[in-house]
């Protein structure tokens, strides 16, 4: 494998097609991108062997790669995962690009999160480089919510009693996602300060979180446009280029008529 993505299962992913897009905008030649499922049990190997120019990371393999690692950027130490890998002469070199991925999605929204309190629904991998995302746009307060008090998190029964004020809330969780579909994470009805949501989940692109912000007359972001925009980062430093961020807004619009 010359560029892919590997992780445990990765049936649901879009990371496929929407680099065959990305290649598009710019004149890159012979690049091919293939989806990789890695058992837990050949994880250690695959690493060690290094058969790659360079790899995309996910579930459960962010921070597992770390110690496989020469040097990892700056935003992957502070996030505490990798989700983009380069193999330079045999020393392999970690990045993050959800972070930039984040960062697009609410600066594209015109999502103004400086000074204000942020919610995030969950703890997990990705919450991590969404958090990093808001500290560094200068969020006021950031607070992650589960259904119990877990390493810094909130309840959703704290969350009502003392922080109806905020104003974003972002979910990280997998509630939600297909087939789930049903479910939601958080009732947004009490939270009338509330001035945009995100959910990161993009199958289903909308939600049953992201239609109740709709109907509540909300700004109301599904995961797709943070999925491309870190997938153009990693691609930009896969071939050391530069992409533009048109791109995005491109593959987006066409993805959307794709899969609606």
């Amino acid at each position: 494998m010359e560029y892919g993505l590997i992780g445990e299962k990765l049936g649901h992913s879009f990371s496929k097609p929407i680099h065959e897009k990305l290649i598009h905008y710019h004149d890159i030649k012979n690049y091919s991108y293939e989806i990789r499922p890695v058992a837990k049990d050949e994880f250690a190997d695959f690493m060690v062997k290094k058969d790659f120019k360079a790899i995309n990371v996910t579930i459960p393999y962010k921070s597992d790669v770390i110690p496989y690692l020469f040097e990892i950027d700056e935003h992957a130490k502070q996030i505490g995962a990798v989700n983009t890998i380069v193999n330079r002469n045999g020393q392999l070199y970690g990045y993050n690009t959800d972070f930039f991925g984040f960062l697009y999605t609410l600066e594209h929204h015109q999502m103004e999160v400086k000074g204000k309190k942020v919610f995030i629904i969950g703890n997990g991998g990705s919450s991590k480089a969404v958090s990093a995302a808001l500290s560094h746009l200068e969020a006021s307060e950031i607070l992650h919510v589960k259904y119990r008090e877990d390493n810094g998190c909130i309840t959703y029964e704290d969350a009502l009693k003392n922080h109806l004020d905020v104003a974003y809330i972002i979910n990280t969780s997998p509630v939600g996602m297909f087939p789930n579909t049903e479910n939601s994470p958080m009732d947004l009805a009490p939270y009338t300060n509330l001035k945009g949501v995100v959910d990161i989940i993009y199958n289903p692109l909308k939600t049953k979180l992201l239609l109740q912000a709709e109907s509540l007359g909300l700004p109301a972001v599904n995961g797709l446009e943070m999925l491309i925009a870190q997938a153009k980062r990693a691609v930009e430093i896969f071939l050391d280029t530069a992409i533009n961020d048109e791109a995005i807004e491109d593959i987006y619009m066409q993805m959307m008529k794709e899969f609606t």
